[in-house]
C-alpha cells in the first residue's frame, strides 16, 4: 500500500522571497490517507502575494493550493471515499471537509464549518507532519479530509490546472449572484479569475458583459476580455466605468463581480455600477483593512445584495472540468508560462510586477522533468 521509502522535493518559502529547496521524506500511507505525485500546480495572486510578504502568513510551508496530479497511494477507506484508486489523475480541491456538518451534508464541501481557508492545502506549516501539504513539491500528502476532483483522461495536466480560476469564474460569475439571459455584468478585473467570469457569465446567456481594469498592465489582459466575448472594456483610469456602461448599454449592472486585489476603490465602484435589485459579489482581497468612501444609501434604495465570495463550490470544480476536456473551455487561447524548482521565484516576482518581464494570465509550476 505504501510506496517506498524515498523522498520528496519541495520549495518551502521560509520568509518573503524566499523559496528553499528541501527534500522531505514520503510519508507512510495508511488506510485513510493518500499521496500523490505533483504533475502541476497552478499559481494565482494570493501565491505572489504570499511570496512577497504583502499577503502576512507565518512562513515556513510549502505553497500551492491548485494541484494536479497522479495519486501514487491510497488506503483503502480513503480510496473509498474519494473515489479512486492509484493511477488516477486528480484535481486537489484547497480547502478540506469533514463531510458530517450541516453545510457538508446539504453539499457545500467548501465552506465546511469545522475548516476555514486556514486550514487550506499551500498555507499549512511544514513541521506539521508529513509536511508535505502543498503543491510547490513533487509529491504531495492527502489527508483523510482531503476533497478531490478526477481529471478526465484527455485533458493534460497543465491546462488541468484552469478547473480552479475557471470554478471561480463559474462560482462568483454566475452560481452565487445566479446570473441569467439577458443580464448586464459588470467584471472588475482582468485576471484569470475576472476573465473566467466573463466568459462564465456569457455562457449564463448574459446580455452586456463590461470588464474593467487599471493602467497599462491591464492593457493586453482587457484586450484578451474583447477576444473572450467582452462587450465592453474599460481602463478606470481613462473612463468612470459607470458612464461609459450607462453609454453603453443605456443601464445599470445587474450584477457586478469584483475579483480585483488590493484595489479598495472598486468595492465603492461595484456599489455604484449595480442597478435597483443588484447582486453584487465582493471576491477581492484588499491586504487588510483599508478606508474607503462608499454611499451606503445606495445598497439600500437599490435594494442591493452584496455577497462574500469564499471559496469555490465543488459543483463549480466539477464543471470547469467538464468544459475543459471539452476543448477551447475559454474560448482563446490564454497567455501561460511554466515554471520549474529554479524558476518559479523569478515567475512569482514577475506576477508581483517586481520584474520587467510581463506577467502571463496564467502561470503553473511544473515539477521539473526528472523530478
Amino acid at each position: 500500500m505504501s510506496p517506498p521509502r524515498a523522498v520528496a522535493r519541495a520549495l518551502v518559502l521560509e520568509a518573503p522571497r524566499r523559496l528553499v529547496e528541501r527534500e522531505l521524506p514520503l510519508p507512510t500511507i495508511g488506510d485513510d490517507d493518500a499521496l500523490l505525485r505533483v504533475e502541476a500546480c497552478g499559481l494565482c495572486g494570493t501565491d505572489h502575494e504570499l511570496f512577497t510578504g504583502a499577503l502576512a502568513w507565518p512562513t515556513g510551508f510549502i505553497p500551492g493550493h491548485e494541484t494536479i496530479g497522479t495519486i501514487d497511494a491510497v488506503g483503502d477507506a480513503a480510496a473509498a471515499r474519494l473515489g479512486v484508486r492509484a493511477g488516477d489523475r486528480v484535481a486537489v480541491a484547497s480547502r478540506p471537509a469533514c463531510r458530517n456538518c450541516p453545510r457538508c451534508l446539504g453539499g457545500h464541501l467548501h465552506a465546511c464549518s469545522r475548516f476555514s481557508g486556514a486550514d487550506s492545502y499551500g498555507l499549512l506549516p511544514v513541521d506539521r507532519a508529513p509536511g508535505l501539504w502543498g503543491g510547490y513539491a513533487t509529491h504531495h500528502y492527502l489527508g483523510p479530509d482531503t476533497v478531490l476532483h478526477l481529471v478526465p483522461a484527455s485533458l493534460d495536466p497543465v491546462e488541468a490546472t484552469l478547473f480552479n480560476p475557471l470554478g471561480a469564474g463559474i462560482a462568483w460569475g454566475v452560481e452565487l449572484p445566479g446570473t441569467g439571459p439577458g443580464d448586464t455584468v459588470a467584471v472588475l478585473g482582468p485576471g484569470i479569475r475576472g476573465l473566467a467570469a466573463l466568459v462564465a457569465a456569457k455562457a449564463a446567456g448574459a446580455g452586456a458583459v463590461m470588464v474593467t481594469g487599471c493602467g497599462p498592465r491591464d492593457a493586453s489582459r482587457l484586450a484578451l476580455a474583447r477576444q473572450l466575448g467582452a462587450d465592453l472594456t474599460i481602463d478606470v483610469l481613462d473612463q468612470d466605468p459607470v458612464e461609459a456602461l450607462l453609454e453603453a448599454t443605456g443601464r445599470l449592472a445587474d450584477v457586478v463581480v469584483d475579483v480585483t486585489a488590493n484595489a479598495p476603490g472598486a468595492f465603492a465602484q461595484a456599489i455604484e455600477l449595480a442597478a435597483r435589485d443588484g447582486r453584487v459579489v465582493i471576491a477581492g482581497i484588499r491586504g487588510g483593512p483599508v478606508t474607503v468612501t462608499v454611499q451606503p444609501d445606495l445598497i439600500t434604495n437599490r435594494g442591493l445584495r452584496i455577497i462574500g465570495a469564499s471559496g469555490v463550490s465543488t459543483s463549480a470544480h466539477a464543471r470547469a472540468l467538464e468544459l475543459l476536456a471539452g476543448g477551447d473551455a475559454l474560448g482563446a487561447p490564454i497567455p501561460r508560462r511554466e515554471a520549474g524548482f529554479d524558476g518559479i521565484a523569478h515567475l512569482l516576482a514577475t506576477m508581483a510586477g517586481e520584474t520587467d518581464d510581463v506577467a502571463p494570465v496564467h502561470a503553473v509550476f511544473v515539477p521539473d522533468p526528472a523530478s
